[in-house]
């Protein structure tokens, strides 16, 4: 795995892809409205330690780039429907796919796609901004978990989650995959979705209202209802517990829907609806709020 693409430079992309370059891999980023200025200035990375820019192999297209040994797929899933075109000039037989998208029905896209090629999938718990063209901020430096679409983990894989410890911060295993998606749900469902259903406010505001909090509660209670997986009572307070110090911080639907970008409405909110009451699981909750998005984004 020498050559490495980075589809989807946002906050997730440039953060995680800036600090893999700088350990010394060699990452081609695809960009959009950042290309110029990762061409010509490269990337700044902030974090609670440091903060240095890093010159990178910017691209428009991923013509420019060709094959890849892996491919990293950091897009809002509201991209999704692009993906054959950003990916297939990257991807051969031997490709490594790795999504480090939220929600579900990501990876089983990527199987439909690509269904000879080796999958695996990441689930990133951290707080990042993208807050200018090509500038990343981390105050948290939080963890990833990382899986295999199928099987066990691989010699490939466990050389990924290696790279990211020594560059990045913690990663770790987990088996099954499916479990670590349905847990990073339990914070993406109520955190991302009622500070946009709240009114546009931030997690700080959210953990300070009552009412809130408890519609909170009640979206994890059908979270950890709806998974075949298990979910501790622990894990769900861990969620408030590892948000108190974020502070007035703004989730990514919320700066997608405040800048008019698509919401991942169907990844995040619609899919585990449909997958919950699937298996007759009352949620009545998730989906008052998933209609709420609808209707606030639409």
């Amino acid at each position: 795995m020498k050559k490495i693409a980075i589809v989807g430079t946002g906050a997730v992309g440039g953060y995680y892809g800036g600090l893999l370059a700088r350990y010394g891999l060699d990452i081609h980023f695809l960009l959009r409205s950042d290309y110029e200025v990762a061409r010509d200035k490269g990337l700044t990375i902030r974090t609670a330690r440091e903060e240095f820019v890093l010159p990178v192999q910017a691209y428009i297209s991923p013509e420019k780039i060709g094959p890849c040994d892996l491919v990293i797929i950091t897009l809002k899933s509201t991209a999704n429907d692009v993906l054959p075109k950003l990916l297939n000039p990257l991807v051969q037989r031997h490709t490594h796919l790795l999504t480090l998208q939220n929600g579900l029905g990501n990876i089983e896209l990527l199987q439909n796609l690509y269904p000879q090629n080796h999958i695996t999938g990441g689930l990133c718990f951290v707080c990042i901004n993208r807050v200018a063209p090509a500038v990343f901020e981390n105050y948290f430096s939080g963890y990833i978990e990382m899986g295999e679409a199928r099987g066990s983990p691989t010699t490939e894989l466990q050389q990924i989650v290696t790279w990211i410890k020594d560059a990045v911060s913690d990663c770790r295993l987990v088996d099954p995959l499916q479990e670590a998606l349905w847990r990073k749900l339990c914070w993406n469902i109520p955190f991302n979705g009622l500070s946009i259903a709240g009114g546009g406010i931030t997690t700080d505001k959210i953990l300070a209202n009552p009412i809130l909090v408890n519609r909170a509660w009640s979206l994890m209670r059908e979270i950890q209802a709806a998974t075949i997986h298990p979910i501790p009572d622990a894990f769900l307070q861990l969620q408030f517990d590892n948000t108190r110090p974020m502070g007035a911080y703004r989730p990514s639907s919320l700066i997608d829907f405040e800048k008019g970008k698509p919401i991942e409405i169907e990844a995040i909110w619609g899919n585990p609806l449909r997958e919950g009451l699937s298996r007759q699981i009352p949620m009545p909750e998730l989906e008052k709020l998933y209609r709420e998005l609808t209707a606030i984004c639409s």
